[in-house]
C-alpha cells in the first residue's frame, strides 16, 4: 500500500513540474516578478551617435556593454521626428496626431496632454509602482498637464527644450527665462549657462537615489536627458575630455549615467529583474553643425521624416531574459513599449484605440518573430502624412520638407539655413537593400506602390491628413486651458 501511494505522489510530483517547466519557458523566466522599467530618452541624438550603431572620436563603454549584454534594434523608430510629438508617442502608445500632440510646445503654449490619455507611468501605476521622471517633459507646463498629473510621483527637470531660453542663437527667436521645475513647484526660474553644464549630473543623482529608494518594491524610472539638444553643456568633468568637441563631450557624460544606472541596479540586487530601454527622440539637428549628431548615412536629419529624421538607435537589456549579443532587424516603434510593457507588468491597456503593439517576441528574441505591424505611419507638422513603411518598403508621399543636403557646415552652436524642397510625387525605397534611400524604386514595383497608397488611405480615414484634406475619424484632442 505503502509503495503504491509513494508511486502515485511521484507521478503528482511530475506532472505539476513538467506543468511548472512548462509555463515557465512559456512566459520567461522572470515573468513571475513583474521587472523594473528604465527608460533612458536621449533628445536629438542620431542613429549613428553611440558606439555600437558606429560613433566615431569619443568613447561609449557602458553603451557597448549594454548592446554586448542586451538587444540592438537597427530599425527602430521615433513616433514623429520632433520633441513634444515624439515623447507623445512614447508616454501614450499612440501616433501623436491622435492624441492632438503636434511639433514642439513652447513657453506660451497653451495645451497638453490630455487628462483622459493614459501614460506609461498610469499603467505602470496599475501595478504599484513607484514612478518618476528625470529630464525634460515637453507635454505641457501649465499645471494641469505636469507630470505628477500623468502619473508620476516625482519630476525634476526642464518643461520644454533647452534652447527655449532668452539666449537663443537663431535671430527673431525670443525666448523668456528658462525654469526649472521639481514635481509642480519652479525652483529655479531662469536657467544659465553654468546651471546646464550641471544638469546630465543633477538628472542622473535623482535617478540613483531614486532606484536606492525602490530597490525593495517595482518601479518606473523615466529617465529624458535633456542633452543632446543644443546648446550643448558638458559637466566639468567631461569638458574637453573626448576628440569631438562637445558634442563628445556630452554623449561620454551621457554613457557615465547609463553607467551609472547600471551600477545603481547591481549594487541594490535587482538588476536581473530591471528592464532597461535606450533610444532617442528623433534624429540630429543637422543645420547645427559640429553640434550635431550623425545619421550614419542616413537620409536626412530632424524634422524630417525621411530615415535620417525617424530611425533612432535602440538598445535593451534585461539579463536572463532578452537575450545578449543579440541584434533586431525587424521595424519596432516608441508605441510599442506601452503596450508591451504593459504585457509584462499583467497590466490593462487603456479603453481607448491606442496604435502601439506588443513586441515581446522581438525583444524576447523569439525564432521567427516578425513586426506585429502591416505599416508604420510618418506624420509632421500639424498632421502631415509624409510617409509609411510596410515591411521592407517604404513610400514616400508628396510633401515639402527641410534639407540638410549641400547646406554650409556650422560651427560653435550657430545653425545655418536649410534648404526648403518640393517632392511632387511619391517614391519608393526598400529600405533593407537601400536603407540610405538614395534610389527610388516606384517605377519597377507600381504594385507594391499601390498596396502602400490603400495603407495611406486607409490612415488619413482614421488620423487624417492636412495634405490631402482628410479629417480623420479618431483623433482626440489635446488637453487645453479653459
Amino acid at each position: 500500500m505503502r509503495q503504491r501511494w509513494l508511486r502515485q505522489c511521484r507521478r503528482v510530483a511530475v506532472v505539476f513540474g513538467l506543468l511548472a517547466l512548462s509555463a515557465f519557458f512559456a512566459v520567461g523566466a522572470n515573468a513571475a516578478e513583474p521587472p523594473n522599467v528604465v527608460i533612458v530618452f536621449i533628445d536629438d541624438m542620431g542613429y549613428a551617435d553611440i558606439g555600437p550603431f558606429g560613433a566615431k572620436g569619443y568613447q561609449t563603454p557602458h553603451l557597448d556593454r549594454m548592446a554586448r549584454e542586451g538587444m540592438k534594434f537597427t530599425h527602430f523608430y521615433a513616433a514623429q521626428p520632433v520633441c513634444s510629438a515624439s515623447r507623445a508617442g512614447l508616454l501614450t502608445g499612440c501616433y501623436p496626431n491622435r492624441v492632438g500632440i503636434n511639433g514642439a510646445l513652447g513657453p506660451a503654449a497653451k495645451h497638453g496632454i490630455n487628462a483622459d490619455e493614459t501614460t506609461l507611468a498610469e499603467i505602470c501605476k496599475q501595478r504599484d509602482y513607484a514612478t518618476a521622471i528625470f529630464g525634460k517633459w515637453h507635454l505641457g507646463h501649465q499645471p494641469p498637464f505636469l507630470p505628477t498629473r500623468h502619473g508620476f510621483d516625482e519630476y525634476y527637470g526642464l518643461p520644454y527644450s533647452n534652447d527655449m531660453w532668452p539666449y537663443h542663437p537663431e535671430a527673431g527667436r525670443s525666448f523668456p527665462p528658462l525654469p526649472l521645475y521639481e514635481n509642480e513647484t519652479v525652483i529655479d526660474a531662469d536657467v544659465s549657462a553654468e546651471e546646464q553644464k550641471q544638469l546630465t549630473r543633477e538628472y542622473t543623482e535623482r535617478a540613483v537615489r531614486f532606484i536606492d529608494r525602490n530597490h525593495d518594491r517595482p518601479f518606473f524610472l523615466y529617465f529624458a536627458h535633456t542633452m543632446v539638444h543644443v546648446p550643448l553643456f558638458a559637466g566639468e568633468k567631461f569638458e574637453g575630455r573626448s576628440k569631438a568637441g562637445v558634442f563628445g563631450d556630452v554623449v561620454e557624460e551621457i554613457d557615465w549615467s547609463v553607467g551609472q544606472i547600471f551600477d545603481a541596479l547591481k549594487r541594490n540586487g535587482i538588476d536581473e529583474r530591471t528592464l532597461v530601454i535606450f533610444t532617442s527622440d528623433n534624429g540630429p539637428w543637422l543645420s547645427y553643425g559640429d553640434h550635431a549628431g550623425s545619421t550614419g548615412g542616413l537620409r536626412e536629419g530632424k524634422g524630417t521624416t525621411w530615415e535620417g529624421g525617424v530611425r533612432v538607435p535602440c538598445l535593451m537589456r534585461w539579463p536572463k531574459t532578452i537575450p545578449a549579443g543579440q541584434v533586431c532587424e525587424e521595424p519596432a516603434m516608441t508605441i510599442d513599449l506601452l503596450p508591451t510593457i504593459a504585457k509584462f507588468l499583467g497590466a490593462k491597456l487603456p479603453d481607448h484605440k491606442i496604435d502601439g503593439l506588443d513586441i515581446s517576441d522581438l525583444m524576447l528574441g523569439k525564432p521567427g518573430a516578425k513586426s506585429p505591424h502591416e505599416a508604420f505611419y510618418f506624420y509632421y507638422h500639424a498632421n502631415d502624412l509624409e510617409a509609411l513603411r510596410s515591411g521592407d518598403w517604404k513610400l514616400v508621399l508628396p510633401h515639402a520638407y527641410r534639407s540638410a543636403v549641400g547646406i554650409p557646415h556650422a560651427t560653435g552652436g550657430i545653425p545655418t539655413k536649410y534648404k526648403q524642397v518640393k517632392l511632387t510625387s511619391a517614391e519608393l525605397y526598400n529600405l533593407r537593400e537601400d536603407p540610405n534611400e538614395t534610389t527610388n524604386v516606384a517605377e519597377k514595383h507600381p504594385d507594391v506602390v499601390a498596396r502602400l497608397q490603400q495603407l495611406a488611405a486607409a490612415a488619413r480615414e482614421d488620423l487624417g491628413d492636412n495634405l490631402t484634406g482628410a479629417p480623420g475619424k479618431n483623433r482626440r484632442p489635446a488637453g487645453r486651458l479653459p
